[in-house]
């Protein structure tokens, strides 16, 4: 797999900031979509550092930091901070589409509550195939975004390389 050395690689894949912000929160979603499933699963099997946020003896699930991460930056992009395509505004734009995308993964991974209101997070029944398709979904959002960058790397499929 071919490493691009030149400092302008990622800069050169992402000239129009709307895509790169459609790409970072895709990343974003789909990295932390993929380490709560991990961190869940190991709470839940008793292995790692890992265990369950609680206060006042009240389970906290991970849906509440996604609703209040999903909260700022509705708040923040209200005041239309972090959303600027200008080079001054690109940074705060980068941090913003992330924490967008990771706080969307972390509410919807427990989206069974918001149905239920119960804590069903565990069932058998569809389990692993909610994970498969939002993982999938992550990925496929990340692959379009950042088609480019996937192409130069030698990780885009030679298939999809023609809609590149």
């Amino acid at each position: 797999m071919p490493v691009p050395n030149d400092v302008g690689f990622y800069d050169r894949h992402f000239t129009d900031p709307r895509r790169e912000r459609a790409f970072l929160s895709a990343l974003g979603f789909t990295t932390a979509f993929g380490v709560a499933r991990g961190i869940t699963h190991a709470i839940r099997a008793g292995i790692g550092p890992f265990g369950n946020i609680s206060a006042g003896g009240r389970h906290i699930h991970h849906s509440t930091f996604g609703i209040i991460g999903l909260l700022c930056c509705g708040y923040v992009w209200t005041y239309r901070v972090g959303i600027g395509p200008h080079p001054g505004r690109r940074w705060p734009s980068r941090v913003t589409a992330a924490t967008y995308g990771v706080a969307s993964a972390l509410t919807l991974d427990e989206f069974a509550l918001w149905l239920d209101l119960k804590d069903d997070y565990w069932d058998k029944q569809g389990r692993k195939s909610i994970d498969a398709v939002a993982l999938f979904g992550g990925l496929l959002s990340v692959g379009v975004a950042g088609r480019s960058v996937l192409n130069e790397l030698g990780l885009l499929p030679k298939a999809l390389e023609r809609f590149v």
